[in-house]
């Protein structure tokens, strides 16, 4: 009979990830152990190897977070220029926080915009018919974004030798469209310029919130440090005028 010894057996998530790639066979490794919370203690067990990317139970402790951590971490992407937000999360990143202000976007967006459009419709005593691409397309924004952008980012930080955890940026990157919530709100009020003036500010503290945070952390990529975080800054700003152009034009 064969034994092995523990230290053979390699398990997701791993338990001694310090952001290389090692000789094994096992999954990516995040610089900042975002994928490599104990699981001391639990009776899940979890599959090796790169199933466990696939796995429910490797993702339970990025969702293992209370109500008052959610609210301090919206209160902060409220005050972006305190850049301490990644400080704070960087032992406990959380994907449940970034998961439901997208879903509450989704639903603001598209309940918002079915009621004015649905007043509208009855004022001019028109016929009104729901349109279900604004619930699609919402949803493909802001999901879409919350995802491809930190994940492009997780690569480009990679390869300039500045890697940051992939749930770090996802986490962050969340937090940061919560302040497209109380703008979407205001966008019922008819006035372009008011909404304007909502999309430009919502803009300019989501841009900031996620800029200065990483801003430390990317100055070890060398002299690009300022083109990656002016990148970065400006694509936030892209967001608030799609979503100006696209869901801030409700009118009755």
């Amino acid at each position: 009979m064969i034994f092995f010894s523990d230290s053979n057996l390699q398990t997701f998530p791993p338990s001694d990830a310090k952001g290389k790639i090692s000789g094994g066979s096992g999954p990516p490794r995040d610089a900042d152990d975002t994928f490599s919370k104990s699981t001391v203690g639990s009776d899940d067990s979890q599959p090796s190897g790169w199933f466990g990317w696939f796995s429910v139970a490797s993702y339970k402790p990025y969702f293992d977070v209370d109500t008052s951590d959610v609210l301090e971490r919206i209160k902060d992407s409220l005050f972006p220029f305190r850049g301490s937000f990644n400080e704070k999360t960087s032992s406990n990143p959380d994907l449940y926080g970034p998961f439901w202000i997208c879903t509450t976007l989704i639903f603001v967006a598209a309940s918002i915009g079915t009621f004015v459009t649905y007043v509208a419709h009855k004022l001019k005593k028109e016929q009104w018919n729901y349109d279900i691409n604004l619930v699609t397309w919402s949803a493909g924004l802001f999901y879409g974004y919350v995802t491809i952008v930190p994940l492009g980012l997780y690569v480009i930080l990679k390869y300039f030798s500045a890697p940051s955890g992939l749930i770090q940026l996802l986490c962050l990157y969340g937090y940061s469209l919560f302040v497209f919530i109380p703008a979407l709100c205001l966008s019922i009020v008819p006035l372009d310029i008011f909404r304007w003036v909502v999309a430009g500010v919502a803009g300019l503290m989501s841009a900031t919130f996620v800029a200065l945070n990483l801003r430390a952390h990317i100055k070890s990529a060398g002299e690009r440090w300022f083109l990656i975080v002016a990148a970065i800054f400006l694509l936030q700003l892209a967001l608030a005028v799609v979503l100006k152009i696209y869901l801030f034009t409700v009118s009755v």
